[in-house]
């Protein structure tokens, strides 16, 4: 077998310049609490929550993809694992560590974009990832905008593009 027929594409494998899977080693790290009488986070040296209750998902009128965003960083993959100490609804205090490195260590990015679909330049490599306690609960996401080559709301010019909340992991307590 030559090397060139080993590295060819196939069926499969579309010669458009991505490349696939798509991976990442930066990512961007947001985290909120909803539904607990207090909610704390650390991770990589930088705290999120509060001493104050957080309110429930709903009482915000939005779903919880539109509340969910990942602003810290870019982060090297990947810190220690995050800290989480928090009180639940009923006042139970739990406390947790979160390895973020473990639930990522494919480094994939996780999104819901068929390889024909995305352009050449696909995203930008540096993924948000978001965790959330929600009372007893702890949901850990991935957002990463992928571009398309066809426009995602027909007849909108500027919606070449997809950025779907996809849960990674959860555990309740």
């Amino acid at each position: 077998m030559s090397s060139t027929a080993a590295t060819s594409p196939t069926a499969h494998e579309p010669d458009d310049g991505v490349e696939w899977p798509l991976k990442f080693k930066a990512h961007y790290f947001g985290a909120h609490c909803f539904n607990t009488q207090s909610c704390r986070i650390l991770y990589r040296g930088f705290p999120h929550g509060s001493d104050e209750p957080s309110p429930s998902v709903e009482s915000y009128g939005r779903p919880l993809e539109k509340l969910l965003s990942a602003g810290r960083g870019p982060i090297p993959n990947f810190p220690p694992p995050a800290k989480v100490s928090w009180r639940a609804k009923d006042g139970t205090p739990l406390e947790a560590e979160v390895d973020i490195g473990e639930i990522f260590r494919d480094e994939l990015i996780r999104h819901n974009v068929a390889r024909e679909d995305a352009t050449p330049n696909a995203t930008s490599g540096a993924p948000g990832i978001i965790l959330e306690v929600n009372d007893r609960t702890i949901n850990v996401y991935m957002r990463a905008t992928i571009w398309t080559k066809a426009p995602q709301i027909p007849g909108n010019p500027y919606s070449h593009g997809r950025s779907d909340l996809i849960k990674v992991f959860s555990r309740t307590y």
